[in-house]
């Protein structure tokens, strides 16, 4: 699915400094190296970040920028800001793996290597790239990632492929150092600069995880008044909200490694404001013992602030989040594909 264009810029006024600097930039072409000799890495990064992404400067608002230049501009009409033109104009200056390293923040997604770059594209994009590879190389892929994201990969693979892959990864030796550098090359060029143009975080996902890190009041506020205008996008970032009466969902396993990795003042205060449910239900998770001085902690607390609750409540969120990532815990979703069976 291809992006939306970024509407033209006519008008140079409402340019910041930094955004009529790369005009300036892209303007200038790629003989002016010394001007970016002159700048910082910081600025460096500002500038071409902003290259990449300004769209099409109408050659009104160049001319406004550069008047001493209006016969030259005037024959070019507008300038493109592209990847393409930004990576050409820094590789005249800087040495190629600092390009590189430059444009790979620029293009996302985040990551210090190339392997961490690909732990954070989804398993079904990735397996619809690694489907049209030789299985060899989908193997060191595979081998490169984290074990549970190459299961994913391989379980969103054809079947029959998925399993030559496994073979070649039972059967792989030491990689060359050399093959791996083309690898790692391939997935920038083909596949990493294709997904940061081709590819969308689903907006409701994202606000979703916005949303789960404000305090209760705000949540409610902003909820409620998305409702009156949007009911539909206010039920989808709903659903999607993973929050802490969701922990109530938890199998007695899952509670109880939840409740060895909280502090017991924290889970104190955060089953103070619970329903009266979910509280049973970590008391009766805990020994008679704990339970019996949880409950005398709780009540020799007094009232608590609705904040420190909230911060608590939001803790325990993040710790079980943070357990379901390393898979010692099972989050049950929305989805029935997530129903516990007995």
């Amino acid at each position: 699915m291809a992006l939306a264009k970024r509407p033209a810029v006519d008008d140079a006024t409402r340019l910041s400094g930094p955004e009529k600097a790369a005009v300036v930039m892209l303007a200038l072409g790629e003989d002016h190296t010394r001007l970016w000799e002159a700048l910082d890495e910081e600025e460096i990064r500002e500038i071409s970040q902003i290259m990449s992404g300004i769209g099409t400067v109408s050659s009104a608002a160049v001319e406004g920028l550069l008047m001493e230049f209006v016969s030259g501009m005037s024959s070019t009409g507008a300038i493109m800001g592209s990847f393409e033109q930004t990576q050409r104009l820094l590789a005249a200056f800087l040495p190629p793996d600092k390009v590189d390293s430059l444009m790979d923040e620029i293009r996302g997604p985040a990551g210090r290597t190339m392997w961490d770059k690909l732990a954070n594209v989804n398993e079904a994009v990735l397996a619809n790239y690694l489907k049209n590879e030789y299985p060899q190389t989908v193997a060191v892929v595979l081998s490169k990632i984290k074990g549970e994201h190459a299961a994913r990969v391989l379980s969103a693979l054809p079947e029959d492929f998925a399993l030559e892959c496994v073979q070649r990864m039972l059967r792989m030796e030491p990689v060359q150092r050399d093959i791996l550098d083309k690898i790692e090359q391939t997935l920038r060029t083909e596949f990493m600069s294709n997904l940061a143009r081709t590819s969308k975080r689903d907006s409701h996902e994202m606000m979703a995880e916005v949303f789960n890190n404000f305090d209760r009041q705000t949540e409610s506020r902003f909820l409620n008044a998305l409702e009156e205008r949007n009911r539909d996008a206010a039920e989808r970032i709903r659903a999607l909200m993973f929050v802490f009466e969701d922990l109530g969902k938890l199998d007695p396993g899952g509670i109880q490694t939840l409740l060895r990795a909280v502090a017991k003042d924290q889970l104190g205060i955060a089953l103070k404001g619970a329903s009266d449910t979910l509280r049973e239900l970590f008391f009766s998770n805990m020994s008679e013992r704990a339970a019996k001085i949880m409950r005398e902690d709780m009540n020799s607390m007094g009232p608590v602030r609705l904040k420190d609750v909230d911060q608590a409540q939001q803790a325990m969120v993040v710790i079980a989040k943070t357990l379901a990532a390393k898979g010692e815990i099972m989050l049950a979703g929305s989805s029935g594909d997530d129903e516990l069976i007995y």
